[in-house]
């Protein structure tokens, strides 16, 4: 059986793969896959452009198809996979989703509510906390956030 850490590398690179989509599109370059038993159930990237909505993360469309996918908006055996560590409202929702397990590639010390900015995803005042891992391929997520937005700055 392949060790946790060469799935979540396996994974995270295809969430990398979603962000690249997400950045030829005029997107944030943030990508998410969500797994359950190891095999993919839903894969995206932000919408907010294209969408014009504000609430069109990453990880909010994966856990949406997701839900659909597996008829269940409890995601209790399922993994998710995203390039950045997830904001206030994506934590929310993660905890809402009863997600079981989050791994993310660079954190974000603005706005990360895993670990950096505060902890939602682990706040013992609520009703379910997920399991964390940070910092997978992370050099590789904060390179192609950083050429994102250096391109967008003409810098």
């Amino acid at each position: 059986m392949e060790s946790e850490t060469t799935r979540d590398v396996q994974w995270m690179t295809r969430a990398l793969e979603m962000a690249e989509l997400a950045s030829s599109r005029g997107e944030v370059p943030v990508g998410a896959v969500l797994t359950k038993d190891d095999v993919i159930v839903a894969e995206g990237h932000n919408l907010t452009v294209t969408d014009n909505d504000p609430t069109a993360h990453a990880e909010v469309m994966v856990i949406r198809k997701a839900a659909q996918t597996l008829g269940n908006w409890r995601l209790t055996d399922c993994t998710l996979y995203v390039t950045l560590e997830p904001c206030a409202m994506c934590a929310g929702a993660l905890v809402l989703s009863r997600l079981k397990r989050l791994v993310f590639g660079a954190s974000d010390p603005k706005a990360g509510m895993a670990g950096s900015l505060d902890n939602l995803v682990q706040d013992e005042r609520l009703n379910h906390r997920i399991e964390v891992t940070g910092g997978t391929l992370a050099d590789e997520a904060g390179d192609l956030l950083q050429g994102f937005f250096r391109a967008r700055r003409g810098s």
